[in-house]
């Protein structure tokens, strides 16, 4: 079975072409620069992203000048989530918004509109990075646990869940937990329907009824109850004040 997936051919052909014509992409340093400069929340990672996205180096992906800057801006939003998801942004957070950015961009019929974009996302993505607390990167089991509750917040969570999934026992899971995030395991995952619970309220036309049943509260009335002792406010008197669709 011929798993090729590249025409030799055709790739020699440009490495020539370049030599040739000293044509070149970006070198992997000043590609990943504006990455450690958004990682490390540099005020200056917007103009560097701007001034990468807009030299003639990036790459040629597409013979058409609108879907060759489509492409590359797919490439960055990528790298960009993943750079924002190591510097400690919520991994849902990180994906909703990439599939924001690329939907937006798919409707843009122009480079300048497309690049004016890709300044928007990187700036996004700066305040985003700078907003995350500094805090000591959680070990593998407690990252491993974070990313299932994000995942499974429309279903009873347990800790006999969550210690099966990062493979330790229920209560040295839960002494992990508590002394990396600060927090017990149930009252982690009970903030986060909180937070998602005020997201769908402010955000989305579901009624305060659904949300409860969405993410998997046992009663309407234990999430109002429940939102309440966090926010202060129960979830209608929250959407009334709060929503902007």
């Amino acid at each position: 079975m011929n798993t090729m997936t590249v025409d030799e051919k055709k790739l020699r052909y440009m490495e020539y072409i370049h030599r040739e014509t000293g044509k070149r992409h970006h070198t992997n340093a000043e590609d990943m620069r504006q990455y450690e400069m958004l990682r490390a929340g540099d005020p200056g990672t917007v103009e560097e992203a701007v001034r990468i996205f807009a030299s003639d180096l990036p790459g040629h992906v597409s013979n058409d000048p609108v879907r060759n800057c489509k492409y590359l801006f797919v490439a960055s939003v990528t790298m960009a989530c993943r750079t924002a998801m190591a510097a400690g942004m919520e991994p849902e957070r990180v994906y909703n918004s990439s599939d924001l950015f690329i939907q937006r961009m798919d409707e843009l019929d122009s480079i300048a509109a497309i690049r004016a974009l890709h300044k928007e996302m990187f700036e996004f993505y700066l305040k985003e990075v700078r907003a995350v607390p500094k805090r000591t990167p959680w070990s593998r089991p407690v990252a491993g646990c974070v990313d299932y509750i994000y995942e499974h917040l429309h279903q009873r969570i347990t800790v006999p869940d969550l210690a099966e999934h990062v493979g330790l026992t229920e209560s040295y899971l839960s002494s992990l937990f508590k002394k990396e995030t600060g927090r017990a395991i149930s009252e982690y995952v009970m903030d986060k329907r909180i937070e998602a619970a005020g997201n769908m309220l402010k955000f989305s036309d579901y009624s305060c009824a659904d949300i409860g049943a969405i993410l998997a509260f046992s009663s309407q009335s234990h999430f109002i109850r429940a939102f309440k002792a966090r926010t202060g406010m129960t979830p209608r008197a929250y959407r009334e004040r709060f929503f902007t669709m």
